[in-house]
């Protein structure tokens, strides 16, 4: 088998696969993935303008959203970040960073029945404050934390 060939399969192997996919629902267009969030909320510059674009502007701080994170982060490109929320009813949870170019760095839809406990990394443009919010019962609530970063990320 001559290189190109292989090169060929393996491309419409993928292709093939990602069509599967996208048809069988799991797999969708970026637009998708914002699972309902207006455009406004991804272009949201600064923690304020990303919590009222989110229709959060009234959170409360709550001790039923726990933020895990360090207090210092030596590379911003990879902060870990840890989000559990003990809050009856949790729909949603999200992150956000004050000095990123974007403040909404992620937002996760939570299914009935399962557990509101996430960790994933984020990147961080400088040292900041990081809020998770999350929606539960039909208000918000939100944790917050400042990190500091030693090497920037974005």
């Amino acid at each position: 088998m001559n290189p190109s060939r292989r090169d060929t399969l393996r491309l419409a192997g993928g292709a093939g696969l990602c069509g599967a996919l996208a048809s069988a629902g799991l797999l969708g267009a970026p637009e998708a993935a914002a699972q309902g969030l207006e455009a406004a909320v991804f272009k949201a510059q600064g923690l304020a303008a990303g919590l009222e674009a989110m229709g959060a502007k009234g959170a409360v701080e709550s001790k039923g959203v726990q933020l895990i994170a360090d207090d210092v982060a030596e590379n911003g490109a990879s902060v870990t970040i840890g989000i559990r929320s003990t809050l009856p009813g949790t729909q949603m949870i999200a992150l956000l960073v004050d000095k990123n170019p974007t403040a909404l760095v992620a937002a996760f839809e939570i299914p009935e029945g399962t557990e509101p406990d996430l960790r994933t990394r984020i990147k961080m443009a400088q040292t900041s404050s990081v809020v998770a919010l999350v929606k539960a019962g039909g208000k918000f609530h939100f944790a917050r934390k400042e990190i500091k970063v030693t090497a920037g990320g974005c």
